[in-house]
């Protein structure tokens, strides 16, 4: 299978892409990266434009003071939001992309980015498209920050992260990293609920008591 076959296999949107289209995304590089890995540094000049088709690359931005939090994360069939604007507005990654798993990716040159923006339609679309929907996500994830209590926002998090289980392997660290805020402040939350004993915590783990209990606190006002 042809690089660019693979990607209109898992991008249905290029499938039958117009013929400038074609001649860019034939000189794309697919590249597989290990987990752990750094793809992008802050402060690093944008070179390439992501398109990941098997794997996770997780975004983090940190501040001044060392704080991190995850602002999304780059999976199947998806392209980075950063990348986009930092293509399009000339400017450094203000954060900085790592691996979690193996990564499947095609890369596009800064050249080509552009091209693709001025001589394919189909390209254009697909490039927006992903910017628009990921975009979103940032935006939703803001207004979390802005306007849900922390309490809230944690009781959310262990139920999406838990799934249909009763036990969630974290440390208090890895949530506040996803959260935005301290390690201290998740610690004193998750005590919280452990006083009220719907749940009980050891070292990088969380077992639920009483998971209804969350569930209602995740979806208070």
């Amino acid at each position: 299978m042809t690089e660019l076959s693979a990607l209109a296999q898992q991008f249905p949107i290029l499938d039958g892409l117009d013929e400038p289209g074609v001649a860019i995304l034939s000189r794309a590089k697919q590249v597989t990266l290990p987990a752990e890995q750094i793809v992008f540094h802050q402060g690093d000049q944008c070179s390439h434009y992501i398109i990941v088709v098997s794997g996770t690359v997780k975004v983090m931005g940190r501040s001044a003071s060392g704080r991190e939090i995850v602002l999304y994360r780059i999976e199947q069939q998806g392209s980075c939001v950063l990348t986009t604007s930092c293509l399009l507005g000339g400017e450094q990654y203000p954060a900085e992309g790592i691996t979690e798993t193996e990564v499947s990716a095609f890369l596009l040159t800064a050249t080509d980015f552009q091209q693709a923006l001025a001589e394919s339609a189909g390209l254009r679309r697909f490039i927006f498209d992903s910017y628009g929907e990921r975009l979103a996500a940032m935006i939703g994830l803001v207004q979390e920050i802005a306007f849900e209590r922390i309490d809230q926002r944690l009781a959310k998090y262990l139920i999406d992260h838990s799934g249909a289980g009763f036990v969630l392997l974290r440390s208090h660290q890895d949530i506040a990293d996803e959260l935005g805020t301290a390690r201290e402040v998740i610690s004193r939350h998750l005590k919280a609920l452990e006083q009220k004993e719907w749940l009980a915590l050891s070292r990088n783990q969380i077992m639920f008591l009483n998971k209804d209990a969350i569930r209602v606190l995740a979806k208070s006002e």
